[in-house]
């Protein structure tokens, strides 16, 4: 059966690949970007299987009309891909203020603004799948990309607890963390006049790298869209989709020294407790 999708940043990258998969499948989508004519190409070849609409998700008002003109246009929405996003790549100090409040504004601020404007509908069917792109610096972090790994960790945070809440409803959400992928993402990262301070130590190490070709990019972004795709076959939806061999490694040895820091720390967390209300409980 074909599926309906809405999809944010749909230009480009992985917003694009799943756009162009879902629509070769036979699917219907809402594709929603800045520049709605970088698309055309597409919908010569599909035609009205293919809706676009300009949005900035910084803007609250056109996110909710053009959620709502998606649901209007086709009738039913099946999976609601939270996409758009910007990067910083700068050391703490190094960022400007206005650079702090476009990446917290898109990624958090953005795709919570997104999930609310959709619920609405998706209630109204009780059925429907949120997919929403995170990364793998969600769950650990790398110099440079402290700001990033702020709106991305908070996004998580957010979809973990809205995924309690709505499953009761027939609404899945799943959390989608691809590792580093060429995309051209890295390409598109804001950056800040470095400060030789930070350029001594790991932040300088990082972007070297990265300048240098050597920070790998082991990821194949169609996979990597063919796999969100094929993630709504999956019931229940799972909550975390990791997706790259980057994401997995990395990701595990950050839970595992967090679990070993916990663990540490043990005999101090249970030492906190109050000892009268533990014998009264």
């Amino acid at each position: 059966m074909s599926k309906t999708w809405f999809i944010t940043g749909a230009s480009s990258g992985i917003g694009r690949l799943v756009t162009e998969q879902a629509l070769e499948r036979g699917d219907r989508v809402a594709a929603t970007l800045r520049r709605p004519e970088a698309l055309e190409d597409l919908r010569a070849e599909h035609g009205d299987r293919l809706w676009t609409a300009r949005l900035d998700v910084d803007d609250a008002r056109q996110v909710a009309a053009v959620v709502d003109e998606a649901f209007a246009n086709f009738g039913r929405v099946d999976a609601v891909v939270n996409n758009a996003g910007f990067g910083v790549f700068a050391a703490v100090e190094e960022a400007t203020d206005e650079q702090i409040r476009r990446v917290v504004e898109t990624n958090l601020f953005g795709s919570i603004r997104v999930v609310r404007a959709a619920l609405p509908h998706l209630r109204s069917q009780r059925h429907g799948r949120i997919l929403q792109v995170s990364t793998a610096g969600g769950q650990t972090t790398y110099p440079n990309f402290s700001y990033y790994h702020a709106s991305k960790w908070g996004i998580e945070g957010f979809c973990e607890t809205v995924a309690q809440e709505i499953a009761p409803l027939g609404i899945g959400l799943t959390i989608v963390e691809p590792g580093a992928t060429p995309t051209g993402f890295g390409g598109a990262l804001a950056t800040a006049p470095v400060m030789p301070e930070y350029d001594a130590g790991p932040a300088g190490d990082v972007r070297r790298a990265l300048a240098g070709g050597a920070f790998p990019l082991p990821n194949d972004p169609a996979k990597i869209a063919r796999a969100m795709i094929d993630s709504l076959d999956l019931e229940p939806a799972p909550l975390r989709l990791p997706l790259g061999t980057d994401t997995y490694h990395d990701v595990r040895a950050s839970l595992v020294a967090r679990l070993d820091e916990l663990d540490a720390r043990r005999e101090l967390a249970l030492s906190v407790a109050d000892d009268h209300r533990a014998a009264t409980a």
